[in-house]
């Protein structure tokens, strides 16, 4: 061999091809779940009419409007119930009269009835003695029985005439009560979605409602959720709510979480509160959702790195220019970065892209990228 062929043999040995790698680095990762779905009243009021036949004449509350519990929504026309209470007012006067009438006819009756039977007493001694005749006592004990009988008739006629008035002062109140049905109150406080009523149409409690009320005024998302995700939740946690046309997000928090998932989209539904009065807000308006599941602080590799065999987690390390294949437990999850529980500590290079490019103890070049920027 000739002077010097090892060391042009040791000059031209090929380089061990190029591998990009990072370095696990130390840092916080927030694993997220994003949700889409529609803006929703929480609860909804329907105010309807509780009396038929009357007319629209005054509308005070119109889509939009915050309205408190009490406050008139709509006036009804009430000239017919006016006249039907001045008409019972009347009939009440009348049936009082009356009851007047018949307790002056009860204490004639029995100022009559007294002196009926006052002549009787006095006749039945003088009877028996043969002063008077059994004709005149006889005529005596039917004229006291007749005085008893108009007391019992002027008393029976007192209790028809009181009667009447109960009958006539129920009536009205019927009457007064219809009235105040004219005015159509909020039941609750809230925000007014929808108004149907309008000025001059005849309601009807078989029409449905006249107004929608979103009570307090509480509009929240009610979002579908994957049925892997929806386990994963839990009331309270924070949501950053983006509504259409809004830059900014409303902050919610998760309220409700349905215990059913729908057998045909395995999605669930979820119910995320919003601030009371938000700017913004409507409801049928769509929305998206990005609910915050989890806050750790831990090392962190991109999502590329790690590879699955069957249930395994597996990440290439290099070390020294080998590479090392190395089992790993997960921590939390994002789009572009994992957390590390065990099997890589901080600093280590890991292999970018892991994959079948390189296998274990293969030598290799390592080219440093920049760090990983996991979400933070």
């Amino acid at each position: 061999m000739p002077a010097g062929a090892g060391a042009q043999e040791s000059a031209d040995a090929p380089k061990p091809p190029s591998i990009s790698v990072v370095s696990a680095r130390t840092g916080e990762i927030v694993e997220k779940v994003d949700v889409t779905g529609t803006l929703m009243p929480r609860e909804t009021v329907s105010v309807g009419a509780d009396v038929d036949g009357l007319r629209i004449v005054e509308l005070s509350a119109d889509e939009g409007d915050s309205v408190e519990k009490g406050e008139v929504l709509a006036r009804l026309e009430t000239d017919m119930i006016d006249s039907n209470i001045a008409l019972n007012d009347a009939q009440v006067e009348r049936a009082e009269a009356a009851i007047a009438q018949a307790k002056a006819q009860i204490s004639d009756a029995e100022a009559a009835a007294i002196q009926a039977d006052a002549s009787l007493a006095r006749s039945r001694p003088l009877a028996e003695k043969g002063i008077v005749g059994q004709d005149v006592l006889d005529q005596r004990i039917a004229a006291a029985s007749s005085a008893r009988a108009k007391v019992n008739a002027a008393r029976e006629g007192l209790a028809v005439a009181e009667a009447d008035k109960a009958a006539q002062i129920a009536q009205r109140d019927q009457w007064v009560l219809r009235k105040s049905k004219a005015e159509i109150k909020a039941p609750a406080a809230g925000l007014v979605l929808s108004r149907d009523a309008r000025l001059g149409a005849i309601v009807s409690t078989a029409s449905g409602s006249l107004f929608e009320i979103a009570r307090d005024g509480l509009i929240e998302l009610e979002a579908a959720v994957s049925e892997t995700a929806l386990a994963r939740l839990e009331k309270d946690q924070k949501v950053a709510v983006y509504v259409a046309g809004k830059r900014e997000p409303v902050e919610g928090t998760v309220r409700l979480i349905s215990p059913r998932v729908d057998q045909a989209t395995r999605l669930g539904i979820v119910d995320i509160a919003l601030p009371k009065n938000a700017k913004g807000l409507h409801a049928g308006a769509f929305a998206r959702g990005v609910i915050e599941i989890a806050r750790h602080e831990g090392v962190l590799v991109p999502r590329t790195a790690v590879v699955f065999e069957g249930d395994d987690a597996v990440i290439q390390v290099v070390s020294n220019g080998v590479v090392k294949r190395r089992a790993v437990d997960l921590g939390l999850t994002t789009a572009d970065t994992v957390e590390i529980q065990k099997g890589v500590r901080a600093g280590e290079e890991v292999v970018a892209t892991a994959g079948a490019f390189v296998r274990d103890g293969d030598t290799v070049t390592p080219v440093k990228l920049a760090d990983n920027g996991g979400e933070r």
